[in-house]
């Protein structure tokens, strides 16, 4: 799940970046620069969540046996 975490965030940086140059003649600085710390703290947002909440812990252990009985 942490390389989703990456990927997410590295997408949203990308569309950042993108929306950044795009809006550079239809909008003002200050109105462009919030549009684009929103899309940043989504994809910082996001990314921890995905990183934090995606893990499985159960994983780790060993499958149990379970023995039948007659």
């Amino acid at each position: 799940m942490e390389i989703a975490a990456i990927v997410f965030v590295i997408f949203l940086i990308v569309v950042a970046a993108i929306t950044f140059f795009v809006l550079k003649r239809a909008l003002k600085m200050a109105i462009r620069a919030a549009i684009v710390a929103l899309i940043l703290l989504i994809a910082v947002v996001g990314g921890v969540s995905l990183w934090w909440f995606g893990t499985d812990k159960t994983s780790d252990k060993p499958p149990t046996t379970i023995k039948k009985s007659r």
